[in-house]
């Protein structure tokens, strides 16, 4: 019987990734042609499984893998993966941080920009073909400068994003279970404070919090109750964070400004009450797309699968 390790890739992701995996073992990446049969019987004989942010592992994913030794996430969240279930496994559960900050703290401003100033909203006019003319009060936005950033979850793409706003000319305050080192608070002149102060005060509120039972719709209709009346919500952490319904009532009760999002509670569905509005900003998950940033992860998660199979610890555990 062959040794040869056998891999499989739940989706297409980037060739440098299929290249490090290919010198590991033999690879099968899953496509829209693949049948409900060939994946059974690729996962009861794979070592090794890359998996992406749509795919659910779970005691049933694992319990259809016996041989499986590694769950390598192609993303830095990992709430479609059961923990528990891994360890009960005893699989290794990986995923990629690190290698999507920059991009992701990109989307967030670029989020931030495109509300405040109108900017689809402007975009979308244009493209339109109705006509327009330059006035002095044609579509105005609101600035930056000198307005307040709260920052839920002050890891790494949060302390990105916080140096990009402090760049536009914002003072960043943040909540966080803890606070940030010495030397980061004093890079970025950041204030840790509780939730309920940074929504009452701040007025961009950025989520870069993971989505775990602690953070579960964080942000619903009593934070929004508390949120000030010209504030805008950006999400690119993950989609149920937010109470998407609570969030329509408060556009719709101009309880808040608008909102940027580019992530979503049930995705790719996005709430009707969200779609037709020109004070929400909506992208398709684009945080980490760049051909940078995408291939730096496959490339991330097929290191750790070769790390697992030789024996070596992983280098980025999702524990």
């Amino acid at each position: 019987m062959s040794d040869t390790k056998q891999i499989v890739v739940t989706g297409q992701i980037p060739e440098q990734g299929l290249a490090l995996l290919r010198e590991i073992g033999e690879v099968h990446v899953f496509d829209e042609a693949t049948t409900d049969h060939e994946r059974a019987v690729r996962l009861a004989d794979a070592d090794a499984v890359l998996t992406r942010l749509p795919d659910r592992v779970d005691d049933a994913f694992l319990a259809a893998a016996p041989k499986l030794r590694i769950v390598a996430n192609v993303a830095v969240g990992h709430d479609n993966i059961d923990r528990d279930a891994c360890r009960r496994h005893g699989i290794v559960a990986t995923n990629t941080p690190g290698v999507l900050t920059d991009a992701t703290a990109d989307i967030a401003m670029a989020l931030v920009l495109m509300v405040t100033r109108r900017l689809g909203e402007g975009e979308r006019l244009v493209r339109s073909g109705e006509p327009w003319k330059w006035g002095m009060n044609m579509m105005l936005g609101t600035g930056l400068q000198g307005r307040r950033m709260g920052i839920v979850g002050m890891g790494a793409i949060g302390q990105a994003l916080a140096t990009r706003a402090i760049a536009f000319g914002m003072q960043v305050v943040y909540h966080n279970r803890t606070a940030v080192d010495d030397d980061v608070k004093t890079r970025l002149g950041a204030g840790l404070v509780p939730l309920d102060e940074l929504l009452a005060t701040s007025d961009i509120v950025s989520l870069n919090c993971p989505h775990t039972a602690a953070t579960h719709h964080l942000i619903d209709a009593t934070a929004f109750s508390t949120m000030r009346r010209d504030a805008f919500l950006i999400n690119t952490a993950r989609g149920p964070v937010v109470d998407e319904s609570a969030l329509v009532d408060a556009l719709d009760q101009r309880m808040i400004a608008g909102a940027g999002l580019d992530v979503y509670e049930h995705e790719p569905d996005v709430h009707p009450g969200l779609l037709d509005r020109d004070d929400v900003v909506l992208l398709p998950h684009l945080g980490s797309a760049t051909r940078e940033t995408r291939s730096a992860m496959a490339e991330l998660a097929a290191r750790n699968v070769a790390a697992v199979l030789d024996g070596r610890p992983p280098i980025t555990p999702v524990d």
